[in-house]
């Protein structure tokens, strides 16, 4: 193998798009002297052996000999078979063109994991949830890249228990990094996600980009990145097709998430592009943790059951604020723009119901869109209107021959300006556009 050659590319990939705005700088690549390859642990990428061992060992390896400047694991051509398994500090999982790293289907396999504490059981079920293929905690300094390689999840298997209901506990995450920092994940595809595809819990400085990500448009639950109680994340240049939410912002559920406390914020997506039954640029549900400093924008979106979602609901507390989206071109949607508080269920019945959360200062503009069904719905809580909701710039064209929806508005304020189809009354007042005169 030629390490030479993979930091050239890796190098080639840094350069691309220099001119372009883009917040990954704030992890910068690193490049590590020491290389080993799977195959030197008994690797074998025939798509039959399993290589759980063989990971296991390679990475033990990495953890444990502590070489200057860490260590990259390289994933020659070939389909490697295998467990779940956890990453260490200091090394980068570097997949070759051709390289596939593949999730075994025998469920026996997977490890139980605790809940996380800030949603006080597994998202799917009561209990435990199941380890992710790819999984980090308590790491630092970890990078998951190559030349457009695979991980690939073989979610079917999953999925077919959810819809069967025979689900013991939550399904598994694909990759999943916990209390880690300094964490690139970047070229490469992940497909047929069990759960939710890229999941960074309690993080902070994480860059995402150049990655493509999918799953059939009917599978259950396979969001494609979810920053969860996270702060400094880019997220960049990325396709994704799930049958899910293309990006949601979480930080918590109902009373955990509220002890918890810990926010998402400082959050920058730009540039992706996908298609989803569900949202393309989705803030919650689970935000009781608070959500603020999002800034989402250069965004394309196709066959989209919503453009943009921002939602929450009773119990969950938290705050929701100083969310920027903008420049979004979105083609053949049922709405276009979502702002909900009763979305979403709730882990037990000890949520607080006075535990409202509060949405305000939101910043949508320079929208456009073709053939969609219904331009936006804002529906806030009585005891907690939403406030600061400013819109601007925004065109979202029907579809021809059929009588689209108007907007929908209840318990919101804010203003719009250049807004068509003209948007509801609570929106466009004189008195309203002035509370949003500064965000024009």
């Amino acid at each position: 193998m030629c390490f030479g050659i993979i930091v050239l590319l890796i190098n080639c990939l840094a350069l691309a798009n220099a001119e372009e705005v883009t917040c990954s700088g704030i992890v910068p690549m690193r490049y590590r002297e020491d290389n080993i390859s799977i195959t030197d642990f008994g690797g074998v990428g025939d798509g039959v052996t399993l290589n759980t061992k063989a990971f296991k060992e390679a990475i033990y390896r990495i953890g444990h000999l502590h070489r200057r400047g860490g260590t990259l694991l390289y994933i020659p051509p070939g389909e490697y078979l295998t467990g779940p398994f956890n990453l260490t500090s200091h090394m980068t999982l570097y997949l070759a063109r051709g390289a596939v790293i593949k999730a075994t289907v025998d469920t026996e396999e997977w490890p139980l994991l605790p809940p996380l504490p800030s949603y006080g059981r597994g998202r799917e079920l009561p209990g435990g949830r199941y380890m992710s293929f790819i999984h980090a905690d308590g790491l630092h300094d970890v990078i998951i890249t190559g030349e457009n390689g695979t991980i690939d999840g073989q979610g079917d298997v999953w999925w077919n228990m959810w819809r069967q209901r025979t689900l013991k506990f939550t399904r598994p995450n694909l990759v999943e990094l916990l209390n880690s920092t300094s964490i690139i994940i970047s070229n490469l595809t992940f497909k047929n996600s069990p759960f939710w595809n890229l999941h960074p819990v309690y993080c902070s400085n994480v860059v995402i980009n150049y990655a493509t990500i999918v799953a059939p448009a009917d599978s259950p639950n396979t969001d494609g990145i979810d920053p969860d109680s996270s702060s400094h994340v880019c997220i960049e240049d990325s396709y994704i097709s799930t049958g899910d939410d293309l990006v949601a912002v979480k930080s918590g559920w109902d009373e955990y998430g509220i002890a918890y406390g810990r926010p998402s914020h400082d959050i920058t997506i730009r540039r992706v592009t996908g298609s989803s039954p569900f949202a393309g640029i989705a803030v919650g549900s689970e935000t009781s943790g608070g959500v603020e400093d999002i800034l989402a924008e250069h965004i394309s979106l196709f066959n989209m059951g919503f453009g943009i979602h921002l939602k929450t609901n009773i119990g969950r507390g938290g705050v929701i604020r100083n969310i920027t989206i903008s420049n979004v071109y979105m083609d053949k949607a049922r709405k276009g723009i979502k702002i909900s508080g009763d979305v979403g269920d709730h882990p037990d019945e000890n949520y607080n119901p006075k535990a409202l959360p509060v949405l305000k200062d939101v910043k949508i503009k320079d929208i456009w869109g073709d053939r969609v069904q219904q331009p936006g719905l804002i529906r806030g809580l009585k005891n907690a209107p939403f406030s600061g909701i400013c819109l601007s710039n925004i065109s979202l064209g029907g579809t021809t021959g059929q009588r689209d929806l108007p907007w929908q508005c209840s318990d919101v304020s804010g203003g719009a300006v250049q807004v068509s189809p003209l948007p509801c009354s609570e929106l466009t007042s004189s008195q309203q556009i002035g509370a949003c005169a500064s965000s024009f």
